[in-house]
């Protein structure tokens, strides 16, 4: 097996500008933030980022100019409320945003991990995410051969790169994540290229010893970054909760319109 430790400036060269991205995580639940401030610092653009429910992570991105188009079901900070610069994005028309839906992001993930071109789902007809979707090419109403009903095909969604952020990883790029997936083992399985950041290295014989806990096989990875607090100021269970009064301030700056203040601060932390 090959050594896929390196440090974090030579992962980041695994993304190209304009590259589709998805991130580990929801909300404020293990996002990668520390790969995402190598990112920006990294000066990365055109970025296509795709997630069910992200939060800090996509918003910080666009902040930094760094994001072309999103697609999410939903953008924001939980109990805090909705994402301050995606809005503004959106509503100043500098990203585009293609608005889905959490069942159909989720089976469009794991058709990518499947390999299968889509996946057919009930729910959003009689929407207009359908005539929007259909435009796009990322849905189509088809019918059913068994009843000869209406159905939704959703094509599979398979991104460039995969940034997960876990809990332990082995050089080789066994990756283990303690507490809920959400999609990030489709998004793993799905992805061209695939990068883990983890709370701690450890031995293979770590996963040798707790096979159940390989929930990301090194043939997936194609690299690993040794990241303590990876996920802060969100959460990484078993580790640390999140930040509350670091997200709280993040907020207020963004209000204040000083994001490019916390921005250039937290780089430079």
């Amino acid at each position: 097996m090959q050594n896929k430790l390196v440090d974090v400036e030579k992962a980041v060269e695994l993304i190209n500008d304009g590259d589709t991205v998805t991130l580990s995580g929801v909300s404020m639940v293990r996002a990668p933030m520390g790969f995402v401030r190598e990112i920006i610092k990294a000066g990365k653009k055109d970025l296509y980022l795709i997630d069910r429910e992200p939060g800090m992570d996509f918003d910080i991105l666009i902040a930094a100019k760094a994001v072309k188009k999103v697609r999410v079901a939903m953008l924001g900070f939980e109990l805090f409320g909705l994402a301050l610069n995606f809005r503004k994005a959106v509503e100043n028309k500098e990203i585009e945003w293609l608005e889905d839906t959490c069942g159909a992001i989720t089976n469009a993930l794991r058709a990518g991990a499947s390999g299968m071109p889509f996946v057919v789902v009930k729910g959003v007809l009689g929407t207009d995410l359908v005539s929007i979707h259909e435009k796009e090419g990322t849905w189509k109403v088809i019918e059913d051969p068994f009843t000869g009903e209406k159905i939704l095909a959703v094509k599979a969604i398979n991104p460039d790169v995969a940034i997960i952020h876990v809990q332990k990883a082995d050089k080789y790029g066994n990756a283990s994540i303690e507490g809920s997936r959400f999609e990030d083992v489709y998004k793993a399985k799905g992805a061209k290229k695939v990068i883990i950041t983890a709370e701690e290295i450890v031995d293979t014989e770590y996963f040798m010893k707790y096979p159940e806990k390989n929930t990301i096989p090194y043939f997936y990875v194609d690299a690993v970054v040794h990241m303590p607090k990876g996920a802060y100021p969100t959460a990484c269970p078993n580790y640390y909760n999140p930040d509350y009064d670091e997200i709280r301030r993040y907020l207020a700056m963004c209000r204040e319109g000083r994001v490019d203040e916390y921005i250039k601060e937290w780089i430079e932390r």
